[in-house]
């Protein structure tokens, strides 16, 4: 389907001047791209707050840990300015991936973004040394409150979920989640969601692994909780499946434009899904992910037949 514009864009100074900032980073703008960067991105709810975040942010696992390499920095300087400028405001992290705080608090005294919704977790087992990493967390970040603060894979989970409802009641975090990347943990996920007060929870979920269609997402849905989504890609695993095959026209009847956006904007068709986090170290590939930020998302009509589809190839 074809949009046509049939009035001039009138960009505020700050979206053109950012524009013409991210144009000086070799990445190719369309006027849909610019039409994109004036709207509003889709936001969903917090649950627990009735918050509105985008519903598409950013990971950082493998993507930055690289130390404090100057051209990596430079170049992941890139990504999150297309990041920031394309109305991202979410991005995890966690101390399990090597210097990847640190990345990301160096980064964000450079650019200062106006807004930011900080995540990362708690790795480590007993009380102690889970507060020594939350405050070390929150120093490499640059973060004197942390909007969310995790449970990663459910590591000691009983200890630090005393810890962060206090911290929580203390106002040093704002919100508590809890995040497992592997389907074999998802029972102990679910006695945690059924049983516990949490504002958020992480699993990973897309086209090819649906597992969390069953329970888990319903679940959320039921008690009121919060869903980022990682792995959404299946760490590259559904971009290999579709290579050298053409994005079918029908695509552009929900706004992707990529295979990329194709395979967001399925999750983002589950009602229950607040937010994606996909990882890059790429301008281009931020980019492209942030344009699933913007325009129509799929019913379950389309739904159906986006499974299908990728199924068939």
């Amino acid at each position: 389907m074809t949009t046509t514009i049939t009035k001039p864009i009138r960009l505020s100074r700050r979206a053109f001047m950012g524009s013409l900032g991210l144009m000086t980073l070799g990445v190719a703008f369309t006027p849909r791209d610019i039409l994109a960067m004036v709207s509003e991105p889709l936001k969903r709810a917090i649950p627990s707050s009735g918050e509105r975040i985008p519903v598409i942010g950013m990971g950082t696992s493998r993507t930055f840990n690289v130390g404090s390499h100057p051209d990596e920095i430079e170049r992941l300087a890139d990504v999150l300015a297309i990041f920031f400028q394309q109305g991202g405001t979410v991005i995890d992290s966690s101390p399990m991936y090597g210097s990847a705080e640190m990345v990301v608090g160096r980064l964000l005294s450079q650019l200062n973004p106006d807004g930011l919704f900080a995540a990362t977790k708690v790795w480590i087992d007993g009380r102690q040394a889970g507060e020594d990493q939350m405050r070390r967390s929150m120093r490499l970040m640059g973060v004197e409150v942390m909007d969310l603060m995790q449970i990663h894979n459910l590591r000691d989970w009983r200890t630090h979920l005393e810890t962060l409802q206090q911290w929580r009641s203390e106002g040093k975090i704002r919100y508590i989640g809890i995040t497992t990347s592997h389907g074999r943990d998802h029972r102990e996920l679910e006695e945690v969601m059924r049983t516990e007060r949490l504002d958020f929870v992480q699993f990973s979920y897309n086209i090819e692994d649906r597992v969390a269609e069953e329970r888990l997402l319903p679940l959320a849905a039921d008690r009121g909780i919060a869903t980022l989504i990682n792995r959404p890609f299946q760490r590259g695993g559904l971009f290999a499946r579709v290579k050298g095959q053409a994005l079918p026209e029908w695509a552009g009847e929900f706004d992707a434009r990529s295979w990329g956006q194709f395979f967001l904007k399925f999750i983002l068709a589950h009602p229950a899904v607040t937010c994606i986090i996909p990882a890059t170290s790429k301008a281009h590939h931020m980019k492209d992910n942030m344009g699933a930020n913007f325009g129509r998302i799929p019913d379950s009509i389309e739904r159906k037949k986006m499974i299908q589809y990728v199924q068939s190839i």
